[in-house]
């Protein structure tokens, strides 16, 4: 995804090899302003991270962004407080219902700026067994041999 003017600050590529992602969701993300300068140098983790929905809010758990390192010393923030998500209460409810019924995490795929924003791509997923695993590698690779093959019988 390479649009003019987003800048991806984390990505979390694991997440598509672990879970089938079955919707995506843009949402807006409550941080503090060292968080930000944080964000902006690339200094975040969220492959171990998930979403919780509490009381009709939506949260992010466990995601890491490190401290900046110019930023307040005598007042740092927790790198794994919960942080909150902007969603409307519609979306809201739509997410808990889905994943109460269908029993789905909610995982964050990426965080990105959009005109100096932050904003992260939320989807709701379903884990995957160790077979469908197999199953994607099996396909990237027959993909590869192909693509090697093409390319070889054009070059020659």
């Amino acid at each position: 995804m390479k649009k003019e003017g987003i800048k991806i600050a984390a990505d979390n590529r694991r997440a598509r090899h672990e879970y089938h992602i079955l919707e995506t969701v843009e949402a807006g993300l409550v941080l503090s302003g060292t968080e930000v300068k944080s964000l902006r140098q690339g200094k975040a983790n969220i492959n171990d991270a998930y979403g919780k929905i509490d009381n009709g809010e939506c949260l992010l758990l466990n995601m890491h962004i490190s401290p900046y390192e110019q930023g307040n010393r005598f007042n740092p923030t927790d790198p794994r407080r919960p942080r909150k998500l902007l969603l409307h209460k519609s979306e809201i409810r739509a997410l808990s219902g889905e994943m109460k019924e269908q029993g789905l995490t909610l995982i964050p795929l990426k965080i990105y700026f959009v005109r100096g924003i932050a904003k992260v791509e939320v989807g709701l997923a379903k884990g995957k067994k160790l077979y469908d695993k197999r199953q994607d590698m099996a396909k990237k690779e027959a993909h590869r041999d192909v693509e090697r093959a093409l390319k070889e019988r054009f070059k020659g």
